[in-house]
C-alpha cells in the first residue's frame, strides 16, 4: 500500500470514528482537541480529501481488475 494511501486511510478512520462519536454522545473530537481554530478546519478538509482519494483509487483498481 502506498504511504499516501496508508495516510489517507487512517485520517478517514478518524474521520468516521469522529463521527460516531457525534452519533452516539453528541461529542466532536476534533472539535475538542483543537477548538474552532483553522486546525480543525485543516483537519476536516484533509479528511474529505482522504475519503475522495480513497474513492479515486478504489475505483480504478475495480476498473483495472
Amino acid at each position: 500500500m502506498k504511504i499516501i494511501s496508508l495516510i489517507a486511510m487512517i485520517l478517514v478512520l478518524i474521520g468516521g470514528l469522529n463521527w460516531g462519536l457525534v452519533g452516539l454522545f453528541d461529542l466532536n473530537l476534533v472539535a475538542a482537541l483543537f477548538g474552532t481554530t483553522i486546525l480543525a478546519q485543516i483537519v476536516y478538509i484533509l479528511v474529505g480529501i482522504s475519503a475522495l482519494w480513497l474513492i479515486v483509487t478504489s475505483f480504478s483498481k475495480i476498473n483495472m481488475e
